[in-house]
Formats: structure tokens, C-alpha cells, sequence
């Protein structure tokens, strides 16, 4: 589908302002399909924006023409081998609407909160989708994210992100979280890049919640990759990233992993 994305946002506007319930409809009548059909998962994250993170290689706003940031999913969402998308469901019901989410695989994103830069960003709050929201949607999981660190902030979002677990297992549905070992570096949130860093915040995710029958995690690529999958039975989901500097390095990355 190649449609400019003056005419996408003309259409979905017009669409909302009329007939919102359209949203509902289309979601309801989305063809599902399988969570795993192969030994793989391909997802594309778009749950971004949502954090006010609008930046994609050197563009800080490469993503901020809302109409040309659907263009193109609709395009990725086309490739062979891309499996679905997760995202809020600003998203998410403007590409329902578009009818793109047909024999997709479809995450609701459910803890926003965290705001990239913000002086609370390790307060991670489920500003999003909640467990009730993705099973009224007949989406296929929740997804949400933790940076396990040493502060106050950090340690509400890991008993928010157990709830949410919980709240999910209760409906059968999957738990993505995505996991990171973080710190503050003169007020503003690092991702530590250590395997030893990384297996720690994993054993600490991996016990959330009163089961662990529905728990993904979806993990960075670090070095020592073999040892940190070592770390967990869970199923895991490795996360892309931006090839902002070197791509080819980057693209390495992900084929070793």
C-alpha cells in the first residue's frame, strides 16, 4: 500500500471525527492468527511517540509527521518475515482502521509514563493500555517496560509492572517486559551495556508476578550474548535498536544474536 500521508491523515481523521466506533468495529473484526507460527517473532515497535521519543537515526523528529510515521509501518507491516507490531493505541487503531493489522500479531503497549529525559523517567507509570484494554481489543499481549536501578522510582515501576503481569497471566494473555539495567549518570537515565549488569536484572524480572506461565522477556544486545540467554527459560524477544552510527556493526549485531 502506497498512499501519500497527507491523504492517510485526511482519511483517519475524517473516519474518528464521524464514526469513532469504527475503531471498535475494526479491531473486532481483525483476522487473528497464531502468536508463533515459526521459531521466531519479528516485531515492529512503535510505542515510541508515546514517551516523547521522537527521534530515528540523526533526525531528532523523524517521527513526528504522524501521516508519513504510518506510511512507512504500513510499509514494514507488508514485509515478508515482519510478524506484527506493538504499540499505543493511538497506533494501533489508526493502522486497524487501515486494515493493516490483518494475520498480524498485535502487543498493546501499556507503561508510558517514563518520559525520556524527564526527571522522572525511572517512574515508569501504565499510562497505556491496560490488561482489560488489550483483551477489549483482541490484541494479542501486553508489553511493558523495566529498568531495574537503585532508586525509589525504579522500584514502584517494578511492583506496577508485577501487577500488570498478573492482571494479564489472569486473562491468558502474554507479558512482554522489556528489561534493562539502568542507573542515573548526573541526573539523566544509562542503560548499563554489561552482560553481568544485564543477567542480574533479568533473575529480578523473571520473578514478577505469582506466575511466570505467560512471561516474555524481550532483551538488548549486549556482548557475551550466549551467557545472558543462558539466564532465563522464558521466551525472549531481542530488541532491535536504532543503527544510528554504524549500521553495518549494527546489523552484525543482530544477525549474531
Amino acid at each position: 500500500m502506497t498512499v501519500a500521508a497527507t491523504e492517510l491523515l485526511a482519511r483517519l481523521t475524517e473516519i474518528r471525527a464521524t464514526d469513532p466506533s469504527a475503531v471498535q468495529t475494526a479491531l473486532a473484526r481483525r483476522k487473528r492468527r497464531p502468536l508463533l507460527q515459526r521459531g521466531s517473532l519479528f516485531l515492529i515497535a512503535a510505542d515510541h511517540p508515546a514517551r516523547g521519543v521522537l527521534k530515528a537515526g540523526s533526525d531528532p523528529m523523524a517521527m513526528a509527521d504522524r501521516g508519513e510515521l504510518l506510511r512507512r509501518l504500513l510499509i514494514a507491516l507488508e514485509r515478508p518475515g515482519v510478524d506484527g507490531i506493538l504499540g499505543t493505541a493511538d497506533i494501533i487503531d489508526d493502522l486497524a482502521l487501515l486494515g493493516a493489522l490483518e494475520s498480524k500479531v498485535v502487543f498493546g503497549s501499556m507503561n508510558r509514563g517514563g518520559l525520556t529525559g524527564f526527571r522522572f523517567e525511572l517512574d515508569d507509570r501504565f499510562t497505556a493500555y491496560t490488561a482489560d484494554g488489550i483483551a477489549a481489543a483482541g490484541l494479542d499481549g501486553g508489553k511493558m517496560m523495566v529498568r531495574v536501578a537503585d532508586e525509589p522510582e525504579a522500584l514502584r515501576t517494578l511492583a506496577s509492572c508485577a501487577h500488570a503481569i498478573d492482571e494479564l497471566s489472569t486473562r491468558k494473555l502474554p507479558a512482554m517486559v522489556e528489561v534493562f539495567a539502568s542507573e542515573l549518570d548526573e541526573g539523566r537515565v544509562r542503560n548499563r551495556g554489561d552482560a553481568d549488569s544485564l543477567i542480574r536484572a533479568i533473575a529480578i524480572v523473571s520473578g514478577l508476578g505469582t506466575t511466570s506461565a505467560h512471561l516474555w522477556l524481550k532483551l538488548p544486545v549486549v556482548d557475551d550474548l550466549e551467557r545472558v540467554m543462558r539466564a532465563t527459560s522464558l521466551p525472549t524477544l531481542l530488541l532491535g535498536g536504532d543503527p544510528e552510527e554504524d549500521q553495518a556493526e549494527t546489523f552484525g549485531s543482530w544477525k549474531r544474536a
